[in-house]
């Protein structure tokens, strides 16, 4: 089984070090790391030329923005299994791909994710919020649940069937994938109870209130074209209770 993991990247060069670090340090080690890069100028290219070794793929071009630029690793990965890790993460623990590769072992299962932990921009150590996630079952995201996305691994013919990032949801096509995936096509999935991957704070979605409610607005837009019934007004309630949530409530050993 081999994993490849996608890597969008622009201006990048204050993360992304530690995002290569804590690939190259997993314990399972049949991985395709392709990194997208949306021609930085401020030293991130230099990084990763440095780190060519254990990069399969860079490929620095203009795109359309994040989503577009993970389609373009999503299309040139030759993996078994896909996820993706944000330049401004980092995976939780060395074993965090062995746990993905266990889960997929089983050829019944379609997608497997976990836990995440957000922390602190300047202290990966540091632990704000934590994403305990669940089993899926039917109805969830209609209720504002959702996995969390960089924990998310798919087989490579899934993305194949049923389409990669729709470009016309500029801050919630994660989302709008996932429901497409979960809550539509029901593909079969798998919850790894540990948290698999470290978050830093920010990103453009959290910085404004406005992009917050720009991305509650692509949500319902998004539920409403695959028909999945959803309250605006419930949706956004559900969704700040379990973000509280993860203010609150820590990782077992954090």
């Amino acid at each position: 089984m081999k994993i490849s993991i996608i890597t969008a990247t622009y201006n990048s060069a204050k993360t992304i070090a530690d995002t290569l670090d804590s690939i190259a340090n997993q314990t399972f080690d049949d991985i395709e790391h392709i990194v997208i890069d949306g021609q930085s100028g401020d030293g991130t290219l230099s990084i990763l030329d440095s780190h060519r070794g254990r990069i399969a793929r860079i490929v620095s071009e203009p795109d359309l923005g994040i989503y577009d630029a993970m389609n373009k690793g999503i299309a040139l990965a030759t993996g078994d299994i896909v996820g993706l890790l944000n330049s401004d993460d980092a995976f939780a623990t060395r074993d965090s791909l062995l746990r993905v590769a266990i889960a997929m072992q089983d050829p019944e299962i379609d997608c497997c994710y976990g836990d995440l932990v957000y922390v602190d921009s300047d202290d990966l150590q540091k632990v704000v919020r934590y994403w305990k996630s669940r089993p899926f079952a039917p109805g969830l995201f209609r209720r504002g649940w959702v996995p969390p996305h960089p924990t998310f691994y798919v087989r490579r013919h899934v993305y194949e069937r049923h389409g990669m990032f729709n470009l016309n949801y500029r801050l919630a096509a994660d989302f709008e994938l996932m429901l497409r995936m979960l809550e539509k096509h029901r593909i079969r999935s798998a919850y790894i109870p540990e948290v698999l991957v470290k978050m830093r704070l920010g990103g453009a979605t959290n910085q404004s209130l406005l992009n917050i409610w720009r991305q509650n607005v692509e949500i319902y837009r998004s539920a409403q074209q695959h028909e999945i019934g959803m309250s605006l007004t419930q949706f956004v309630l559900a969704k700040i209770w379990a973000r509280s949530s993860q203010f609150v409530f820590r990782p077992n050993g954090v």
